[in-house]
């Protein structure tokens, strides 16, 4: 049995880098995997990139562009919104790709960016190979956006879009629910999966997908890079005080309006008003091209955007506590990562989130939205409760339901009840 994964790149962002983990968890399970990439951006031999000259890094650029610039001047709301929303217009045709021809499986991801339009996916639909796709967020079943905040308008037809400057009921997005409608129209081949058990029940009340198969599937981690490092070193290798308590924040893009940066900066001014004694400091890593850390009231060190797994790995652990804000998110890298090196963590109980975080167990759940609650939870884990055990539980957690073994289980379980 052959597997081909399908996602828009091998690394550089949550989709990818889960991506490219599946793939590396399926092949140490002995699954025949391979990553099919628009971009390949790392040196795994199996992982093929569609960009490989000149002529072909042009037509990805343009297909980019074709998507991009009529959402910007004619459609977005604000800039808030501009990768927010995805209409899936541009792409290329990959049926006659060696390593689509060759599957048994074709396993989808995320595939935005000018990589795969609608069209495309269509093309895939009509080979008539069984598809399995993987959902790390809700664009599937939307008519655009990626994340629907509080719009129930998918559950129906998509339509007066509040990420649309020219909102009406045939909008941008009504008109992707009918192209998304026709994609799967007849369609008896396609498995969804969400990473999330959150996920599975939103697409379960989505109007697109709702009458296909869906399972929950977590994403899989290897738990001998993230593991707990040595926190003493990791703090000397950086300049970072051996004593003080360390508030680790984190994500690709730490201004993406998902996460809930404002109530970062909220939560820590509370908790500075609150609790002055002590010493605290934060450590911040992930692309930040707007966000003035003097906002911030205890010492920040920036990190920028780390690529190494291992160094990834001892920044978590080198922290007492990982606070993610999000308000909206699936099932986090981040969080993973940080359960796994042994940190707590404290989040708002939302989306995928409490399927990883145990409330006062391996970090604390704030009331969303609730800063006030989450300098709460920060001050609770960093100096009322027993640091040991949120730690130990903290990596039990990823030991008992997201190892390259069980995850690649499930997987390769999902995969041949599909050939059967």
């Amino acid at each position: 049995m052959k597997v081909t994964l399908i996602n828009t790149s091998d690394a550089g962002g949550g989709a990818p880098a889960a991506c490219l983990r599946l793939l590396k968890a399926l092949v140490s399970q002995k699954v025949d995997a391979r990553l099919l990439a628009q971009y390949k951006k790392t040196d795994d031999e199996r992982v093929t990139g569609i960009v490989n000259n000149r002529v072909s890094k042009l037509k990805a650029q343009l297909n980019f562009l074709r998507e991009r610039i009529p959402f910007l001047l004619f459609h977005e709301k604000d800039k808030s919104v501009r990768f927010a929303f995805s209409t899936a217009n541009a792409g290329i045709s990959i049926v006659d790709q060696p390593l689509v021809k060759e599957a048994d499986i074709l396993h989808l991801h995320w595939t935005n960016s000018g990589f795969l339009s609608i069209s495309d996916l269509r093309e895939l639909v009509d080979t008539g190979k069984p598809i399995v796709w993987t959902l790390h967020d809700m664009w599937a079943f939307t008519g655009g956006c990626h994340y629907s905040g509080t719009c129930e308008n998918f559950m129906r037809e998509c339509g007066n879009c509040f990420f649309l400057r020219d909102a009406s009921d045939n909008d941008l997005s009504h008109k992707g629910w009918l192209r998304k409608a026709a994609l799967f129209a007849g369609a008896k081949n396609i498995t969804f999966v969400t990473c999330s058990k959150w996920l599975a029940g939103v697409a379960k009340q989505s109007s697109l997908i709702k009458n296909f198969r869906i399972e929950a599937i977590p994403n899989p981690i290897d738990i001998n890079i993230f593991s707990p490092k040595d926190k003493v070193a990791a703090r000397q290798q950086r300049g970072i005080d051996p004593s003080a308590k360390i508030i680790l924040f984190g994500a690709a893009n730490i201004n993406d309006r998902r996460k809930g940066i404002t109530y970062l900066v909220e939560a820590l001014n509370i908790l500075k008003s609150k609790h002055p004694e002590g010493k605290t400091e934060v450590v911040i890593f992930g692309k930040n091209k707007h966000f003035d850390v003097t906002q911030l009231p205890f010492k920040v060190h920036e990190l920028s955007l780390i690529i190494s797994q291992q160094e990834l790995a001892e920044i978590y652990s080198m922290a007492d506590v990982f606070i993610t804000p999000s308000l909206e998110d699936n099932l986090p890298n981040t969080v993973m990562e940080a359960l796994a090196c042994g940190t707590p963590v404290v989040a708002f109980n939302t989306g995928g989130i409490p399927e990883m975080t145990d409330h006062q167990q391996n970090g604390y759940l704030a009331q969303f939205r609730s800063a006030e609650d989450m300098a709460n939870g920060l001050y609770e884990v960093l100096s009322t409760a027993d640091t040991n055990k949120l730690s130990a539980n903290a990596r039990q957690k990823v030991l008992d339901n997201y190892t390259n073994e069980k995850v690649a289980k499930q997987y390769n379980d999902l995969y041949q009840s599909i050939i059967k």
